[in-house]
């Protein structure tokens, strides 16, 4: 479980050097201007949808090279499986993703094959399936699992960053010494 928070915390200060071959497998995906503008759109309270995916990605990345998983398309696909381009929140527009949670999974597979030509099926399946067991879509792969549980465990590590002051001020002392301890190495 340190291993996991620790994964989780890199998340948030990722660098070439710190992200054990992870830009190598994403680079271009994630950075593309599609992925980047994920960051203007609100995920979990005071965390963006970037920081959200990034999170997902890493940790799911990590879990998966420990297990001798395909770790490569576990990334590339938590790095699209919130790839879609509308604030699900929005009273105006909002109205038409009141089942957001069930349908933003096929929109994020729609927009990842646009962007991701190379998407392979199992990549496809983990990004349709990243919302199990609420939408009751078993993944098919256990790449799958590890990233619908990753995407549990971000979201949940998000929210109470976002409501807990004494969890923010564990988490900035917790990524400090993370960083000065990855300087030491």
């Amino acid at each position: 479980m340190r291993e996991l928070y620790q994964d989780y915390c890199t998340a948030y200060q990722l660098t070439n050097d710190n992200s054990h071959g992870f830009f190598d497998v994403v680079g271009p995906l994630y950075y593309s201007e599609e992925v980047q503008s994920l960051q203007q759109y609100e995920q979990h309270l005071e965390i963006n949808r970037l920081q959200h995916i990034t999170s997902v990605a890493y940790v799911a990345y990590r879990v998966c090279q420990r297990l001798g998983l395909d770790a490569a398309a576990a990334a590339r696909a938590a790095t699209m499986h919130d790839l879609f381009y509308y604030d699900w929140r929005d009273g105006e527009t909002g109205r038409w993703h009141k089942l957001h949670g069930y349908k933003h999974p096929h929109y994020a597979a729609m927009n990842a094959k646009e962007l991701y030509p190379a998407l392979t099926k199992k990549e496809e399946d983990i990004i349709r399936r990243h919302m199990w067991p609420l939408t009751l879509r078993l993944p098919n792969s256990r790449e799958g699992f590890v990233v619908s549980l990753s995407d549990k465990y971000c979201a949940a590590r998000e929210l109470i960053f976002s409501t807990s002051k004494r969890y923010k001020e564990r988490f900035a002392r917790d990524l400090k010494a993370i960083g000065t301890a990855a300087e030491r190495d």
